[in-house]
């Protein structure tokens, strides 16, 4: 612990040695040091983020490795807050010289400096480290990841499955890749935690053409928290149900655009409540005031039958952390119950600024960003219907099985295209369409989700916000939607 009389000009006499290669309980002298003088100076709260990340990804375009590409990386930054104004400064410096540079930094956008000479520096009480990597043995990690060798071999032997799957292939590539990091978090309000993450995937995309016809399927797995991840794909399963779905497509009619009835499948269906809904009920979406649910909660939003969640508990799901970006630790929460809003998304500074509680998300691509409200696992709670009863109550309507990219504007305006599609007619698929884009609005769509069936899957995904890109979960089960716009010929 720091003397608790410590003065600025004792600063230049203490001596540090916490070691870069590891965020352990060496470092609560310094940075308690560093807390205690900002806190001196003035700032309402100060937190550090300490990160190391060791990532490598590997590629296989047809019957080579096109590319491998390993990535290092190590820094801190550091937040300042005064009053609910804050600013956040980035390091890759983590002596005590060069954390204290970058807080001094913050400090002075925030109008404030460092305490002068004999300035008293406040003891900050950081709490016993909480160590999650230790206490879930995540120490041995990185060692039993598959090594480069391993890496290619799998995707090689994986490429070819495909090949000697598929028909009129035009390019087939495998791509997987392994991010490792270490974060520690430590912050005035005496948040004093570790932890271990390891985040995996792998998957394919295959382009097949017949004369003019075409198809382009693709396909990916990812977990987290499993070092055998990559030995236990089973590629022969994933390299038949892409090299079907592409030879279905390649022939498939363009779908004839109108208003249609559409029921979605289960798994990565879930994108469009990511994109479409999730992201407005995020506190950077209330701060902006760009969001149409900014005074709905506790009313309702979407049909009665929708209930969703987003939590970061899931066993080995792409988004589950045991804890948030900054040392929360991670939790459910209820964001639709029976149509109902219940509770936004909030990190520490969109609580500050909207008043709504934290619930353990937030979140940061890196040490170069600060956190910001996020996703983690978001998905729409199994409702009380089958499948069948989804598709018997369609008459005329189009089964979206496989999602592909989109977009989404800033208040839930989206398209999104689909890789895979079937015309239902008499509650009955009977032919595949290609073409269909999904037009709509997020207020408008969730009004219309009248049928929830039983069948919940989750599937990875990577999204893109103020705070970089991270690892998330979308997933739900298969949906009927009244009435959507469907894009065509």
């Amino acid at each position: 612990m720091p003397p608790t009389a410590l003065l600025t000009k004792g600063l230049p006499k203490v001596s540090h040695h916490a070691p870069i290669d590891r965020f352990d309980e060496t470092w609560r002298t310094p940075l308690s040091i560093l807390l205690g003088l900002g806190r001196a100076a003035g700032a309402d709260f100060i937190e550090f983020f300490l990160e190391r990340t060791n990532y490598i990804s590997c590629m296989a375009e047809d019957d080579a490795i096109t590319s491998i590409s390993p990535r290092l990386s190590t820094g801190a930054g550091v937040r300042v807050f005064r009053g609910k104004a804050d600013c956040y400064v980035s390091t890759n410096d983590l002596s005590f010289n060069g954390l204290k540079a970058a807080l001094e930094k913050g400090l002075s956008i925030m109008g404030l400096s460092l305490p002068g000479s004999n300035a008293y520096i406040p003891d900050i009480n950081l709490e016993l480290l909480r160590d999650y990597a230790t206490r879930k043995n995540k120490e041995g990690w990185l060692a039993d990841c598959s090594s480069m060798r391993e890496m290619s071999d799998v995707l090689l032997a994986a490429n070819d499955t495909l090949n000697r799957k598929a028909s009129h292939v035009q390019s087939r590539r495998a791509a997987y890749f392994r991010d490792w990091q270490e974060v520690l978090v430590a912050a005035s309000d005496g948040v004093f935690a570790r932890d271990i993450r390891l985040t995996q995937s792998v998957g394919y995309s295959l382009l097949c053409a017949d004369g003019d016809n075409r198809s382009s399927i693709s396909q990916r797995v990812g977990g987290s928290s499993n070092p055998a991840f990559l030995r236990t794909w089973d590629y022969n399963a994933t390299a038949e149900e892409v090299s079907e779905a592409a030879g279905t497509m390649m022939y498939a009619d363009y779908v004839e655009s109108g208003q249609y009835p559409i029921i979605m499948a289960n798994s990565f269906g879930g994108v469009i409540f990511h994109e479409a809904c999730g992201h407005l009920l995020e506190t950077t979406q209330i701060e902006r005031e760009t969001t149409p649910f900014l005074k709905k909660k506790g009313q309702k939003i979407a049909h009665e039958s929708l209930t969703a969640w987003d939590e970061g508990l899931s066993d080995g799901e792409f988004g589950t952390i045991d804890m948030d970006d900054e040392g929360m630790p991670a939790q459910r929460t209820l964001l639709i119950e029976n149509g109902v809003l219940k509770n936004f998304l909030s990190d520490r500074a969109g609580s500050v600024r909207t008043g709504h509680p934290r619930t353990g998300s937030g979140r940061r691509q890196g040490y170069t960003y600060a956190a910001a409200s996020r996703m983690r696992n978001t998905y729409i709670a199994p409702g009380d219907y089958s499948v069948e009863d989804l598709f018997a109550s369609v008459d005329k309507g189009i089964y979206c099985k496989r999602m592909g990219g989109g977009s989404v504007g800033p208040t839930g305006e989206f398209n999104f295209g689909v890789e895979e599609a079937y015309l239902i007619e008499n509650g009955k698929i009977t032919k595949p369409l290609k073409g269909a884009i999904l037009i709509g609005e997020a207020t408008e769509i969730m009004n219309k989700i009248s049928m929830c069936s039983k069948d919940v899957e989750l599937a990875p995904g990577f999204c893109g916000s103020v705070s970089g890109s991270v690892y998330v979960t979308v997933g739900q089960p298969h949906i009927k939607v009244d009435s959507i716009t469907v894009g065509g010929r």
